[in-house]
Protein backbone atom coordinates (compact mmCIF):
# COMPACT_ATOMS: atom_id res chain seq x y z
CA UNK A 1 0.00 0.00 0.00
CA UNK A 2 2.09 2.92 1.29
CA UNK A 3 -0.20 5.63 -0.08
CA UNK A 4 -0.64 9.03 1.50
CA UNK A 5 -3.78 11.09 0.92
CA UNK A 6 -4.48 14.06 3.17
CA UNK A 7 -7.73 15.96 3.43
CA UNK A 8 -8.05 19.31 1.73
CA UNK A 9 -9.69 22.10 3.75
CA UNK A 10 -12.90 21.68 1.73
CA UNK A 11 -13.14 17.91 2.17
CA UNK A 12 -15.90 16.13 4.03
CA UNK A 13 -14.37 13.62 6.44
CA UNK A 14 -16.69 10.89 7.69
CA UNK A 15 -15.76 8.66 10.63
CA UNK A 16 -17.69 5.41 11.10
CA UNK A 17 -17.67 4.50 14.78
CA UNK A 18 -18.00 6.59 17.90
CA UNK A 19 -15.77 4.77 20.36
CA UNK A 20 -12.71 5.96 22.25
CA UNK A 21 -10.36 5.89 19.24
CA UNK A 22 -12.80 7.79 17.03
CA UNK A 23 -13.39 10.40 19.71
CA UNK A 24 -9.70 10.94 20.37
CA UNK A 25 -9.17 11.44 16.64
CA UNK A 26 -11.95 14.05 16.51
CA UNK A 27 -10.43 15.88 19.49
CA UNK A 28 -7.07 16.00 17.68
CA UNK A 29 -8.60 17.19 14.41
CA UNK A 30 -10.81 20.02 15.68
CA UNK A 31 -7.88 21.91 17.20
CA UNK A 32 -5.69 21.57 14.10
CA UNK A 33 -5.48 24.65 11.83
CA UNK A 34 -5.61 22.38 8.74
CA UNK A 35 -8.63 20.41 9.89
CA UNK A 36 -11.16 19.21 7.32
CA UNK A 37 -13.99 21.70 6.82
CA UNK A 38 -16.72 19.19 7.57
CA UNK A 39 -16.50 16.22 9.92
CA UNK A 40 -19.32 13.74 10.42
CA UNK A 41 -19.26 10.93 12.98
CA UNK A 42 -21.71 8.04 12.61
CA UNK A 43 -22.16 5.90 15.73
CA UNK A 44 -24.29 2.80 16.10
CA UNK A 45 -24.83 3.29 19.83
CA UNK A 46 -27.46 5.87 20.84
CA UNK A 47 -25.16 7.87 23.15
CA UNK A 48 -22.02 10.01 22.59
CA UNK A 49 -18.59 8.42 23.02
CA UNK A 50 -17.77 7.12 26.48
CA UNK A 51 -14.84 5.55 28.28
CA UNK A 52 -15.24 1.79 27.89
CA UNK A 53 -12.37 1.19 30.31
CA UNK A 54 -14.70 2.39 33.08
CA UNK A 55 -17.44 -0.17 32.36
CA UNK A 56 -16.05 -2.39 35.12
CA UNK A 57 -16.34 0.20 37.93
CA UNK A 58 -19.76 1.11 36.51
CA UNK A 59 -20.87 -2.51 36.84
CA UNK A 60 -19.41 -2.70 40.34
CA UNK A 61 -21.49 0.34 41.37
CA UNK A 62 -18.42 2.51 41.96
CA UNK A 63 -19.33 5.03 39.24
CA UNK A 64 -22.41 6.64 37.69
CA UNK A 65 -23.12 6.27 33.94
CA UNK A 66 -22.72 9.99 33.21
CA UNK A 67 -19.13 9.86 34.51
CA UNK A 68 -18.18 7.69 31.52
CA UNK A 69 -19.18 10.28 28.89
CA UNK A 70 -16.16 11.79 27.15
CA UNK A 71 -17.98 14.78 25.59
CA UNK A 72 -21.67 15.64 25.44
CA UNK A 73 -23.51 16.26 22.18
CA UNK A 74 -23.15 20.04 22.55
CA UNK A 75 -19.37 19.76 22.34
CA UNK A 76 -19.58 18.21 18.89
CA UNK A 77 -21.90 20.95 17.68
CA UNK A 78 -19.72 23.69 19.17
CA UNK A 79 -16.72 22.28 17.29
CA UNK A 80 -18.45 21.96 13.94
CA UNK A 81 -18.81 18.18 14.04
CA UNK A 82 -22.02 16.50 12.89
CA UNK A 83 -22.87 13.59 15.18
CA UNK A 84 -25.29 10.91 13.99
CA UNK A 85 -26.14 8.47 16.76
CA UNK A 86 -28.12 5.26 16.70
CA UNK A 87 -27.35 4.62 13.02
CA UNK A 88 -25.42 1.77 11.50
CA UNK A 89 -23.61 2.09 8.18
CA UNK A 90 -24.75 -0.77 5.98
CA UNK A 91 -22.78 -0.24 2.78
CA UNK A 92 -19.86 1.73 1.36
CA UNK A 93 -19.98 2.59 -2.34
CA UNK A 94 -16.35 3.37 -3.11
CA UNK A 95 -17.03 4.49 -6.67
CA UNK A 96 -19.42 7.27 -5.64
CA UNK A 97 -17.85 7.67 -2.17
CA UNK A 98 -21.23 7.29 -0.54
CA UNK A 99 -22.36 5.54 2.63
CA UNK A 100 -25.83 4.18 3.23
CA UNK A 101 -27.10 3.82 6.81
CA UNK A 102 -29.81 1.56 8.18
CA UNK A 103 -31.97 4.69 8.53
CA UNK A 104 -31.86 5.11 4.77
CA UNK A 105 -29.50 8.10 4.81
CA UNK A 106 -26.92 8.49 2.06
CA UNK A 107 -23.76 10.33 3.17
CA UNK A 108 -21.09 11.47 0.71
CA UNK A 109 -17.46 11.44 1.87
CA UNK A 110 -14.18 12.71 0.48
CA UNK A 111 -12.13 10.87 3.09
CA UNK A 112 -13.42 8.05 5.27
CA UNK A 113 -12.14 6.58 8.55
CA UNK A 114 -13.30 3.15 9.70
CA UNK A 115 -13.15 3.02 13.50
CA UNK A 116 -15.68 0.25 13.98
CA UNK A 117 -13.94 -1.39 16.93
CA UNK A 118 -14.46 -5.01 17.88
CA UNK A 119 -16.88 -7.41 19.50
CA UNK A 120 -16.46 -10.31 21.93
CA UNK A 121 -14.85 -13.38 20.37
CA UNK A 122 -17.48 -16.09 20.81
CA UNK A 123 -16.28 -19.67 21.19
CA UNK A 124 -17.58 -21.90 18.43
CA UNK A 125 -19.47 -24.31 20.65
CA UNK A 126 -23.05 -25.59 20.64
CA UNK A 127 -25.43 -23.43 22.67
CA UNK A 128 -23.58 -20.14 22.27
CA UNK A 129 -26.77 -18.57 20.86
CA UNK A 130 -28.88 -19.38 23.94
CA UNK A 131 -30.62 -16.67 25.95
CA UNK A 132 -28.62 -15.63 28.99
CA UNK A 133 -25.28 -15.56 27.12
CA UNK A 134 -23.76 -12.06 27.15
CA UNK A 135 -20.65 -10.14 26.22
CA UNK A 136 -19.17 -7.21 28.16
CA UNK A 137 -18.23 -4.48 25.69
CA UNK A 138 -20.72 -1.62 25.96
CA UNK A 139 -23.28 0.15 28.15
CA UNK A 140 -26.05 -2.20 27.10
CA UNK A 141 -23.96 -5.16 28.24
CA UNK A 142 -23.25 -3.42 31.55
CA UNK A 143 -27.00 -2.93 32.10
CA UNK A 144 -27.64 -6.61 31.36
CA UNK A 145 -24.92 -7.71 33.78
CA UNK A 146 -26.26 -5.41 36.48
CA UNK A 147 -29.65 -7.10 36.11
CA UNK A 148 -27.95 -10.50 36.42
CA UNK A 149 -26.22 -9.38 39.60
CA UNK A 150 -29.50 -8.25 41.15
CA UNK A 151 -31.32 -11.49 40.29
CA UNK A 152 -28.92 -13.71 42.20
CA UNK A 153 -28.29 -17.35 41.31
CA UNK A 154 -25.03 -18.16 39.58
CA UNK A 155 -23.06 -16.47 36.81
CA UNK A 156 -20.27 -18.05 34.80
CA UNK A 157 -17.57 -15.86 33.22
CA UNK A 158 -15.63 -17.38 30.32
CA UNK A 159 -12.14 -15.86 30.22
CA UNK A 160 -9.53 -15.23 32.90
CA UNK A 161 -7.94 -12.14 31.35
CA UNK A 162 -8.40 -8.53 32.39
CA UNK A 163 -11.94 -8.09 31.08
CA UNK A 164 -13.18 -11.41 32.43
CA UNK A 165 -11.78 -10.80 35.90
CA UNK A 166 -13.17 -7.27 36.03
CA UNK A 167 -16.59 -8.53 34.94
CA UNK A 168 -16.51 -11.29 37.54
CA UNK A 169 -15.44 -8.97 40.34
CA UNK A 170 -18.04 -6.39 39.32
CA UNK A 171 -20.77 -9.03 39.42
CA UNK A 172 -19.57 -10.23 42.81
CA UNK A 173 -19.55 -6.74 44.30
CA UNK A 174 -22.92 -5.80 42.83
CA UNK A 175 -24.61 -9.15 43.32
CA UNK A 176 -27.20 -10.08 45.90
CA UNK A 177 -26.74 -13.75 46.67
CA UNK A 178 -24.95 -14.24 43.37
CA UNK A 179 -22.27 -16.90 42.97
CA UNK A 180 -19.63 -16.14 40.35
CA UNK A 181 -17.23 -18.56 38.67
CA UNK A 182 -14.44 -17.79 36.19
CA UNK A 183 -13.35 -20.35 33.61
CA UNK A 184 -9.81 -19.94 32.29
CA UNK A 185 -8.57 -22.17 29.48
CA UNK A 186 -4.92 -21.71 30.47
CA UNK A 187 -3.32 -23.11 33.61
CA UNK A 188 -3.23 -19.61 35.14
CA UNK A 189 -5.02 -16.28 35.12
CA UNK A 190 -3.79 -13.54 32.78
CA UNK A 191 -1.26 -15.93 31.27
CA UNK A 192 -0.20 -13.37 28.63
CA UNK A 193 0.88 -10.81 31.24
CA UNK A 194 1.74 -12.71 34.44
CA UNK A 195 4.12 -15.46 35.42
CA UNK A 196 2.96 -18.38 37.53
CA UNK A 197 3.76 -16.75 40.88
CA UNK A 198 1.97 -13.48 40.20
CA UNK A 199 -1.00 -15.31 38.68
CA UNK A 200 -1.19 -17.53 41.76
CA UNK A 201 -1.17 -14.51 44.06
CA UNK A 202 -3.96 -12.92 42.04
CA UNK A 203 -6.01 -16.11 42.07
CA UNK A 204 -5.62 -16.46 45.85
CA UNK A 205 -6.74 -12.86 46.36
CA UNK A 206 -9.83 -13.22 44.16
CA UNK A 207 -10.73 -16.61 45.64
CA UNK A 208 -10.54 -15.12 49.14
CA UNK A 209 -13.14 -12.55 48.05
CA UNK A 210 -15.54 -15.27 46.95
CA UNK A 211 -14.83 -15.89 43.27
CA UNK A 212 -14.61 -19.51 42.13
CA UNK A 213 -11.64 -19.75 39.76
CA UNK A 214 -11.47 -22.80 37.48
CA UNK A 215 -8.29 -23.09 35.39
CA UNK A 216 -7.51 -25.57 32.61
CA UNK A 217 -11.19 -25.33 31.75
CA UNK A 218 -12.03 -25.64 28.07
CA UNK A 219 -15.66 -25.07 27.16
CA UNK A 220 -17.22 -27.88 25.07
CA UNK A 221 -20.84 -26.72 24.93
CA UNK A 222 -23.60 -24.78 26.66
CA UNK A 223 -26.86 -26.45 27.58
CA UNK A 224 -30.26 -24.81 27.63
CA UNK A 225 -33.49 -25.39 29.50
CA UNK A 226 -36.85 -26.01 27.73
CA UNK A 227 -37.36 -22.22 27.35
CA UNK A 228 -34.10 -21.80 25.43
CA UNK A 229 -32.16 -20.20 28.28
CA UNK A 230 -28.67 -21.32 29.22
CA UNK A 231 -28.60 -23.56 32.29
CA UNK A 232 -25.19 -25.26 32.26
CA UNK A 233 -21.70 -25.29 30.78
CA UNK A 234 -20.04 -28.58 29.88
CA UNK A 235 -16.23 -28.76 29.76
CA UNK A 236 -14.06 -30.94 27.54
CA UNK A 237 -13.20 -33.16 30.49
CA UNK A 238 -16.90 -33.87 31.08
CA UNK A 239 -17.49 -31.58 34.03
CA UNK A 240 -20.92 -29.95 34.01
CA UNK A 241 -21.32 -26.58 35.75
CA UNK A 242 -24.85 -25.37 36.40
CA UNK A 243 -25.39 -21.65 35.81
CA UNK A 244 -28.10 -19.06 35.24
CA UNK A 245 -26.08 -16.86 32.89
CA UNK A 246 -22.81 -16.87 30.94
CA UNK A 247 -20.59 -13.86 30.23
CA UNK A 248 -18.11 -14.25 27.36
CA UNK A 249 -14.87 -12.33 27.91
CA UNK A 250 -12.35 -14.45 26.03
CA UNK A 251 -10.83 -12.04 23.56
CA UNK A 252 -12.14 -9.82 20.77
CA UNK A 253 -12.95 -10.08 17.07
CA UNK A 254 -12.27 -7.00 14.88
CA UNK A 255 -15.37 -5.52 13.24
CA UNK A 256 -13.90 -5.70 9.75
CA UNK A 257 -16.97 -6.90 7.83
CA UNK A 258 -18.00 -3.46 6.56
CA UNK A 259 -14.58 -2.94 5.01
CA UNK A 260 -14.55 -6.46 3.66
CA UNK A 261 -17.94 -5.98 1.94
CA UNK A 262 -16.59 -2.77 0.40
CA UNK A 263 -13.75 -4.72 -1.19
CA UNK A 264 -10.93 -3.44 1.02
CA UNK A 265 -7.98 -5.74 1.63
CA UNK A 266 -8.54 -7.67 4.86
CA UNK A 267 -6.92 -10.47 6.78
CA UNK A 268 -7.83 -10.85 10.44
CA UNK A 269 -8.84 -7.17 10.26
CA UNK A 270 -8.73 -4.31 7.72
CA UNK A 271 -5.16 -4.03 6.49
CA UNK A 272 -3.48 -0.62 6.66
CA UNK A 273 -0.08 0.86 5.86
CA UNK A 274 2.06 3.03 8.14
CA UNK A 275 -0.24 6.03 7.57
CA UNK A 276 -3.30 3.92 8.49
CA UNK A 277 -4.42 3.99 4.84
CA UNK A 278 -6.36 0.97 3.57
CA UNK A 279 -6.11 -0.44 0.03
CA UNK A 280 -8.33 2.50 -1.01
CA UNK A 281 -6.35 5.78 -0.71
CA UNK A 282 -9.52 7.63 0.35
CA UNK A 283 -10.26 5.27 3.25
CA UNK A 284 -8.38 4.83 6.52
CA UNK A 285 -8.86 2.39 9.40
CA UNK A 286 -8.07 2.93 13.07
CA UNK A 287 -7.97 0.96 16.30
CA UNK A 288 -9.33 -2.51 16.94
CA UNK A 289 -10.74 -2.96 13.42
CA UNK A 290 -7.37 -2.46 11.67
CA UNK A 291 -4.34 -4.66 11.06
CA UNK A 292 -0.83 -3.29 10.55
CA UNK A 293 1.54 -5.92 9.18
CA UNK A 294 0.63 -8.94 11.34
CA UNK A 295 -0.64 -6.98 14.34
CA UNK A 296 -4.17 -6.31 15.56
CA UNK A 297 -4.99 -4.20 18.60
CA UNK A 298 -6.86 -4.22 21.87
CA UNK A 299 -4.75 -2.00 24.13
CA UNK A 300 -5.04 1.76 24.44
CA UNK A 301 -1.38 2.78 24.07
CA UNK A 302 -0.74 1.62 20.48
CA UNK A 303 -4.16 2.90 19.39
CA UNK A 304 -3.39 6.36 20.80
CA UNK A 305 -0.21 6.31 18.74
CA UNK A 306 -2.31 5.42 15.69
CA UNK A 307 -4.56 8.41 16.40
CA UNK A 308 -1.56 10.76 16.37
CA UNK A 309 -0.32 9.30 13.08
CA UNK A 310 -3.73 9.47 11.40
CA UNK A 311 -4.45 13.02 12.58
CA UNK A 312 -1.10 14.08 11.10
CA UNK A 313 -1.83 12.27 7.84
CA UNK A 314 -5.30 13.78 7.45
CA UNK A 315 -4.03 17.29 8.15
CA UNK A 316 -0.95 17.04 5.95
CA UNK A 317 1.69 17.13 8.68
CA UNK A 318 4.99 15.40 8.01
CA UNK A 319 5.10 12.18 10.00
CA UNK A 320 7.17 9.03 9.69
CA UNK A 321 4.05 6.95 10.20
CA UNK A 322 3.07 4.20 12.57
CA UNK A 323 5.68 1.81 13.92
CA UNK A 324 5.22 -1.08 16.29
CA UNK A 325 6.86 -0.46 19.66
CA UNK A 326 7.16 -2.47 22.87
CA UNK A 327 4.40 -1.73 25.35
CA UNK A 328 4.04 -2.24 29.07
CA UNK A 329 0.80 -3.37 30.66
CA UNK A 330 -0.30 -1.38 33.68
CA UNK A 331 -3.47 -2.74 35.23
CA UNK A 332 -5.52 -2.59 38.36
CA UNK A 333 -7.49 -5.79 38.87
CA UNK A 334 -10.03 -5.34 41.62
CA UNK A 335 -7.75 -3.09 43.64
CA UNK A 336 -4.59 -5.12 42.96
CA UNK A 337 -1.94 -3.26 40.95
CA UNK A 338 -0.03 -5.09 38.22
CA UNK A 339 2.71 -4.00 35.83
CA UNK A 340 4.29 -6.21 33.21
CA UNK A 341 6.21 -6.19 29.96
CA UNK A 342 8.31 -8.57 27.90
CA UNK A 343 8.28 -12.37 28.13
CA UNK A 344 6.37 -14.06 30.93
CA UNK A 345 8.52 -17.21 30.88
CA UNK A 346 12.25 -17.30 31.63
CA UNK A 347 14.45 -18.75 28.92
CA UNK A 348 17.60 -20.75 29.83
CA UNK A 349 19.81 -17.76 28.97
CA UNK A 350 17.89 -15.34 31.20
CA UNK A 351 19.22 -14.13 34.53
CA UNK A 352 16.14 -14.19 36.77
CA UNK A 353 15.82 -11.90 39.80
CA UNK A 354 12.90 -12.30 42.19
CA UNK A 355 11.62 -10.52 45.28
CA UNK A 356 8.59 -11.69 47.24
CA UNK A 357 7.29 -10.08 50.43
CA UNK A 358 4.72 -12.59 51.71
CA UNK A 359 3.48 -10.33 54.48
CA UNK A 360 2.76 -7.33 52.24
CA UNK A 361 1.82 -9.37 49.19
CA UNK A 362 4.40 -7.67 46.95
CA UNK A 363 6.15 -9.59 44.19
CA UNK A 364 8.72 -8.54 41.59
CA UNK A 365 10.49 -10.59 38.97
CA UNK A 366 13.00 -9.31 36.41
CA UNK A 367 14.40 -11.17 33.40
CA UNK A 368 17.84 -9.99 32.26
CA UNK A 369 19.88 -11.00 29.26
CA UNK A 370 23.52 -9.89 29.25
CA UNK A 371 22.75 -7.42 32.03
CA UNK A 372 19.83 -5.80 30.17
CA UNK A 373 16.22 -6.01 31.32
CA UNK A 374 14.00 -7.89 28.87
CA UNK A 375 10.93 -8.58 30.99
CA UNK A 376 9.33 -7.70 34.30
CA UNK A 377 6.30 -8.69 36.35
CA UNK A 378 5.29 -6.58 39.34
CA UNK A 379 2.39 -7.43 41.64
CA UNK A 380 1.19 -5.16 44.45
CA UNK A 381 3.83 -2.45 44.60
CA UNK A 382 4.31 -1.36 40.97
CA UNK A 383 5.95 2.03 41.50
CA UNK A 384 9.23 0.93 39.91
CA UNK A 385 7.59 -0.53 36.80
CA UNK A 386 7.94 2.52 34.51
CA UNK A 387 11.63 2.87 35.42
CA UNK A 388 12.28 -0.79 34.58
CA UNK A 389 10.51 -0.28 31.25
CA UNK A 390 12.64 2.80 30.50
CA UNK A 391 15.80 0.81 31.16
CA UNK A 392 14.59 -2.00 28.91
CA UNK A 393 13.78 0.37 26.04
CA UNK A 394 17.15 2.09 26.39
CA UNK A 395 18.99 -1.25 26.49
CA UNK A 396 21.13 -0.17 29.44
CA UNK A 397 23.63 -2.71 30.74
CA UNK A 398 22.83 -2.92 34.46
CA UNK A 399 25.24 -5.72 35.35
CA UNK A 400 27.21 -3.54 37.76
CA UNK A 401 24.14 -2.82 39.90
CA UNK A 402 22.43 -6.20 39.60
CA UNK A 403 22.11 -6.65 43.36
CA UNK A 404 20.10 -3.44 43.72
CA UNK A 405 17.79 -3.79 40.71
CA UNK A 406 14.84 -5.33 42.55
CA UNK A 407 14.61 -2.26 44.77
CA UNK A 408 14.25 0.33 42.04
CA UNK A 409 15.91 3.45 40.72
CA UNK A 410 16.89 5.02 44.06
CA UNK A 411 18.90 2.01 45.22
CA UNK A 412 20.48 1.59 41.79
CA UNK A 413 21.50 5.26 41.70
CA UNK A 414 22.98 5.01 45.18
CA UNK A 415 25.00 1.95 44.20
CA UNK A 416 26.18 3.55 40.97
CA UNK A 417 27.26 6.65 42.88
CA UNK A 418 29.19 4.61 45.41
CA UNK A 419 30.92 2.73 42.60
CA UNK A 420 31.86 5.95 40.83
CA UNK A 421 33.15 7.58 44.04
CA UNK A 422 34.39 4.79 46.33
CA UNK A 423 34.89 5.78 49.95
CA UNK A 424 38.20 4.45 51.31
CA UNK A 425 39.36 5.79 54.67
CA UNK A 426 42.98 4.94 53.86
CA UNK A 427 42.99 7.01 50.67
CA UNK A 428 43.18 10.77 51.30
CA UNK A 429 40.86 12.92 49.27
CA UNK A 430 42.53 15.37 46.91
CA UNK A 431 41.92 19.06 47.31
CA UNK A 432 41.93 21.72 44.66
CA UNK A 433 45.21 23.57 44.40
Amino acid sequence: METFSRCSPDDHLVIIGNGMASHRLVEALVIHPQRPRAITVVGEEPVPAYNRILLSPLLAGDMQPEALTLRDADWYQDNGVTLKLGERVETIDRDSRTLLTDAGQAIHYDRLVLATGSRPALPKVPGIELDGVHGFRDLEDADALEAIAQQGGHALVIGGGLLGLEAAEGLRKRGQGLGVSVLQRSERLMNRQLDATAAGLLQDTLAARGLNIVTRAQLAKLEGDPTGRVCAAVLNDGRRLATDSVIIAAGITPNAELGQRAGLTTDRAIKVDRHLTTSDPHIFALGECCQFETHTYGLVEPIWHQVDVLAAALCGDADEGYREAPTATKLKISGVSLYAFGPTEAAPEHDELCYHDLERGDYRRLLLRDGRIEGAVLYGDTQHGPWYFEQALAGHDLSACRQALLFGAADVNTLQTSQAYPQDSQTPTSEAA
